[in-house]
């Protein structure tokens, strides 16, 4: 099958959204990596001169496809992930999950927490996958709508399911089949990322906050009001209380959104938008109300007691990271091995345990519970059929859409 798309280079209103989510977006700055997080944003920015400079440049097409899997022969994987995203020992010396796959397997793993931004990553990776070679790498893990622009220019490798029998028999029904990915030809979740609404009771007086509605009109939580500049989770959420659907909006549609939250700022009804550093001001009870993603909720309770959530009614959206094998990948079958090994519940509640977002495998509850009892009933961790209905996931942008959303979105968080 021949692709013929062309990624184009980025808009200087994307180049400034991959600037934020490198240094505070969802998963740059979670609280348990807070320590290791000078390091880690010192070597991605010396990486971004160039793409701040000239861009993504376009790749012409490929018909990669597959190459010949070594698997057999060389017993071993690349798996590249973003930060904090497996368990690890206290000592930061182990990965006992990764570990224990090498022993029952005898696959060692050279496991390299180099994502730290989809669009960065892809920036890394897309002049040799245009060109048919091996990026070196075996197993990544990118967001649902990074694979979906991958899949799309084909280059990315189909799964086996003859190798994976746990992933397809214990991936949960919410995530089995999204539009970018029919039938999970090419991918298989590593996590799911809801974005819902936390409030400090505190900070409300108790009072629960559970719409958008409310964040953008209550007089009581006047400057106080936080959403995120992650435009997927905002608009998301903003779309869903009008009676929108994220999977199949307008362009007018999010126009409505944009004025809706545009009216907002200029009332000062929103105190800020922000990125992961919203959790410190919720934590303070500087910011009242916000939209916020759950895992970290997870965490702030542990430590605060005022922190709590709400679900809105007219629902929420989830985005998903997920593994994928790239084109050329010399390691294939033990790539797929080792995405068979995650859906087996028990190795899934560790990581679960670990990395506190929503759990893709199906039976993993008891399994979670022999670790952490409260985890185990925390439906941000393990939805409910009734949570799991009300989830929705923003549709595939096309490139122009891209570019004129994110521009537009830009202007009104004064990115």
């Amino acid at each position: 099958m021949e692709h013929t798309e062309r990624p184009e280079p980025l808009c200087a209103a994307e180049l400034a959204a991959v600037r934020r989510s490198m240094t505070d977006g969802r998963l740059a700055m979670t609280r348990r990596s807070l320590l290791r997080a000078g390091g880690a944003l010192a070597a991605v920015a010396g990486g971004m001169g160039a793409l701040s400079a000239c861009g993504i440049p376009p790749a012409g097409r490929t018909d990669a496809g597959s190459s010949d899997d070594h698997s057999r022969t060389e017993k071993r994987l690349n798996f590249s992930n973003w930060t904090e995203y497996m368990d690890v020992t206290d000592d930061g010396k182990h990965r006992p999950t990764l570990e224990k796959f090498t022993k029952r397997t005898g696959i060692a793993v050279n496991y390299t927490e180099d994502i730290n931004d989809n669009d960065e990553f892809f920036g890394k990776i897309q002049a040799q996958l245009a060109n048919g070679q091996d990026t070196g790498r075996d197993l990544i893990v990118l967001t649902d709508w990074m694979c979906a622009r991958m899949i799309s220019l084909g280059w990315i490798d189909e799964l086996d399911p003859a190798n994976l029998p746990h992933a397809y028999a214990n991936l949960t029904a919410q995530f089995r089949s999204p539009a970018w990915d029919p039938g999970r030809a090419h991918s298989y979740p590593w996590t799911g990322v809801p974005a819902i609404i936390a409030y400090n009771k505190k900070a409300t007086g108790g009072r629960t906050v559970d719409s958008v509605t409310q964040l953008l009109e209550d007089p009581k939580l006047k400057g106080r009001v936080g959403f995120l500049t992650e435009m997927r989770d905002s608009i998301g959420l903003t779309l869903l209380d009008m009676g929108k659907k994220p999977e199949s909006f307008t362009a007018d549609d999010f126009d409505a959104a944009i004025a809706r939250l545009q009216k907002g700022v200029d009332s000062k009804q929103i105190r800020r938008f922000t990125g992961n550093d919203y959790t410190t001001d919720l934590d303070k009870g500087d910011l009242a109300a916000c939209v916020a993603w759950a895992g970290d909720i997870v965490q702030l309770q542990s430590d605060n007691p005022d922190i709590a959530y709400a679900i809105p009614k007219a629902g929420y959206t989830t985005s998903t990271d997920n593994l994928m094998v790239p084109n050329k990948a010399r390691h294939k079958q033990n790539a797929e091995r080792l995405i068979d090994f995650f859906y087996e519940p028990k190795v899934a509640a560790r990581i679960a345990a670990y990395i506190n977002y929503v759990c893709p495998v199906d039976g993993v509850r008891d399994e979670l519970a022999k670790i952490d009892k409260k985890l185990a009933a925390n439906p941000l961790i393990i939805p409910d059929e009734k949570m799991a209905a009300r989830s929705h996931s923003f549709r595939a942008l096309n490139a122009k859409e891209s570019k004129q959303f994110a521009q537009k979105f830009s202007t009104l968080t004064g990115a």
